[in-house]
């Protein structure tokens, strides 16, 4: 359902602008307009202006208004990696590694993905819905009106499917847009190998993924111990064949080369990237995939940041997402994000905003569309507590959104209910 409505007098609209991912130094640069009215028509922005009369006209349609006084507006964010559906919960690993223990210890052990997997395989697809729902409500009360979601706590057809038929619920419940990745390559499951598993993958489980149109995107887990560059090329190259979008985990925990395999497979995105190389920025910025950068994961593992400053100054798309997650990172809130961020990443506050929206709906082939306050897009906006972006790190780990706009609908932050209109 779309909505349509007016939001007058707001004190600063700030955005960056364009139907593509910005790169570089550019993502420094947004437009600024000082107390303007955004006009919402059918879910879609149609004029930002301060002309009274246009703004009337509206208003006597009987559109609803909301009062933007003392408020900033920015689009809404996108969160371009998460892993959204999965049974049970890890809280003893994350005491175990309070405690020193590696997370690829844990791995090794038994724990970690494996963990989640069984608990995942053995909940129903009705649990998987409420939650998914839950956690949907809450990322939307932080400004999330986009979500990327993964499967890959399955590693078997049947708990895969379930998965993807728990976000595909999903889509037609929550007003929170979803975009669906198929992640079966996220673990090599006990006493297979990984080049027997990327060929039951490739063989068995892409086909019905494609016939059943459950996913988008193609996601793997390049990594040292899991899907080398040779196994992860022959499956990316399968689900590309299939006309699959690409996306890929690299280069988290040692310097694969997975940024470099990326940009070669012509990769919608490429996520981590703490280790990578001086070649993989290179290749990124080159092939113009973006850097999608979970600052709440290295914070959670106690790992060095991935190198941002060194990616945007070499001339990168980088987009920042949440990699929420029952095991790496059980954080879906983005005020956490642009803390760590601004503060221990060295972005500044525009190209985290940068970074959150046009370039996040860019690592989902949705720039066109969602991720900037323009005219012809989707109204997915917020309204900001305070008359400054500014205020937005400023209030460090504190969300700071008042109301969220989806579609020209209006949600306010408290428990998610409609918002009260002037």
């Amino acid at each position: 359902m779309n909505g349509s409505l007016v939001i007058e007098n707001i004190d600063e609209i700030v955005t960056p602008t364009g139907n593509c991912g910005v790169s570089g130094n550019a993502m420094q640069t947004l437009k600024q307009f000082a107390h303007h009215s955004v006009i919402v028509e059918d879910g879609k922005i149609v004029a930002i202006t301060k002309d009274a009369s246009e703004i009337n006209a509206y208003k006597s349609k009987g559109y609803p208004t909301l009062s933007g006084e003392g408020k900033t507006m920015t689009p809404g964010y996108v969160d371009s990696h998460t892993h959204l559906i999965f049974g049970g919960y890890r809280p003893e690993e994350f005491d175990m590694r309070l405690k020193g223990v590696a997370y690829m210890e844990i791995m090794k052990k038994g724990g970690g993905i494996a963990n989640t997997v069984k608990m995942t395989q053995a909940a129903t697809l009705e649990h998987l819905i409420a939650a998914g729902a839950a956690r949907l409500s809450k990322m939307l009360s932080m400004g999330t009106t986009t979500v990327e979601a993964k499967s890959g706590y399955g590693l078997t057809l049947e708990t895969e499917i379930k998965q993807l038929k728990a976000l595909k619920a999903l889509k037609r419940i929550s007003p929170v847009s979803l975009v669906s990745t198929f992640l079966g390559a996220h673990a090599v499951p006990e006493n297979q190998n990984a080049s027997d598993f990327v060929a039951y993958l490739n063989d068995s489980v892409l086909p019905v993924v494609k016939q059943e149109a459950l996913a988008e995107f193609v996601d793997i887990f390049c990594e040292d111990h899991v899907f080398g560059i040779e196994d992860s090329k022959v499956h990316l190259k399968a689900a590309k064949s299939l006309g699959f979008k690409l996306k890929m985990h690299a280069d988290e925990i040692v310097p694969l080369g997975g940024a470099e395999l990326a940009a070669e497979m012509g990769a919608v995105s490429a996520d981590h990237l703490l280790h990578i190389s001086d070649k993989g920025i290179q290749s990124l910025a080159k092939g113009g995939v973006v850097a999608t950068l979970l600052p709440a994961t290295a914070f959670t593992l106690r790992e060095q940041y991935a190198p941002a400053r060194k990616l945007i100054d070499s001339g990168c798309i980088v987009a920042l997402a949440t990699d929420f997650n029952p095991g790496s990172c059980f954080t879906y809130s983005i005020p956490l994000i642009i803390a760590l961020a601004t503060l221990q990443m060295k972005m500044t506050i525009e190209e985290v905003i940068t970074a959150l929206t046009l370039n996040a709906a860019a690592a989902l082939n949705r720039a066109d569309t969602i991720g900037s306050v323009e005219v012809g897009k989707q109204a997915d906006l917020l309204l900001h507590d305070f008359p400054s972006y500014k205020f937005i790190p400023y209030h460090v780990g504190i969300n700071t959104v008042a109301h969220t706009i989806k579609n020209g609908i209006v949600y306010t932050n408290n428990n998610i209910s409609r918002a009260v209109f002037c």
